[in-house]
């Protein structure tokens, strides 16, 4: 029989070195910092080494508990996928996942097909979020927001960069015919319309395009950005949007972008995994799917 360490212990000790923190892994464990405590010190005597030394007020993982960690992380993330395999093959499993809605609708769920075509198993169940900075709370497996994918960012998530993103002006075909804009300065005369959660667009735009702010028409603002999308597609004026997210309506017509090359960069989004969920073959093939997904949209964008 193999003598296997105590398992719950790894457990906590898994989570313990990869959070660097025992409150933190406690508070992703449901467990109190004591219990976190014996935990560790349980597999240490089995073990019959220390696994973490004090540095301040904290434990720290040694060199040699980091190596020993990340085995046991890959060990459980094959259990998971053994298990998963070896799960009823009828049953689809749901992925649930939390994206800005403007970005749902225009770049997410339109490529969903092509996922759902790999893999038919797993139905991705998306919630969205009216503003990009909604909190991080439970109830979804993945979250899309834009940010860095700096840890310290997103202290209890991991951060998967996968799309840039660029902001440009846009404006209706049917606008366009009537009103071309062909120069920066063209914006003059126009109705500008403006989003109160994206406060900086305009702003940011002009001083790219060398404009003054004061050189555009009157102003229209709205709540949220895809109300403003609507509206630009209805002809009501110029907005500014963001290029890969709107690269297929730019591409089928339904949005013009007359000056492309005057373009504002903004942060990225991230794919955002709660260190507490799940690492099912699943959730990591979505993660890299939106990779792939991303790049080829970026690649798409420059062409």
């Amino acid at each position: 029989m193999r003598r296997l360490p105590p398992l719950n212990a790894l457990r906590v000790f898994e989570v313990a070195a990869r959070t660097g923190s025992y409150a933190e892994a406690g508070a992703e464990l449901g467990l109190t910092h004591g219990a976190v405590s014996r935990q560790i010190a349980a597999l240490e005597r089995w073990l019959g080494q220390r696994l973490f030394v004090r540095a301040g007020r904290r434990m720290v993982a040694t060199p040699a508990a980091r190596a020993f960690a990340a085995e046991v992380s890959l060990s459980f993330d094959r259990m998971t996928g053994a298990a998963e395999a070896c799960g009823r093959l009828e049953a689809r499993r749901i992925l649930r996942v939390s994206a800005p809605t403007t970005f749902a609708m225009r770049w997410l769920i339109p490529r969903l097909e092509r996922f759902h075509a790999a893999r038919p198993d797993v139905e991705v169940a998306v919630a969205t979020t009216t503003t990009l900075h909604a909190a991080l709370r439970g109830g979804f497996d993945v979250a899309i927001r834009r940010g860095p994918a700096d840890q310290d960012a997103w202290p209890q998530h991991r951060a998967i960069p996968f799309l840039d993103e660029a902001d440009t002006l846009i404006m209706s075909p049917a606008l366009f015919a009537r009103r071309p804009v062909a120069r920066a300065g063209d914006v003059a005369g126009h109705v500008l319309l403006a989003t109160e959660t994206r406060p900086g667009d305009w702003t940011d735009w002009l001083a790219r395009a060398g404009v003054h702010p004061g050189a555009g028409g009157r102003r229209r603002m709205f709540d949220h950005f895809f109300v403003t999308l609507q509206a630009v597609a209805d002809g009501l004026g110029l907005g500014i949007g963001p290029v890969p997210v709107l690269q297929a309506d730019l591409a089928a017509g339904r949005l013009v972008a007359p000056l492309p090359d005057i373009a504002v960069p903004r942060r990225g989004y991230v794919a955002l995994v709660p260190f507490d969920a799940d690492k099912t073959p699943s959730l990591t093939a979505f993660v890299e799917w939106l990779v792939a997904e991303g790049d080829a949209s970026s690649g798409d964008a420059r062409a």
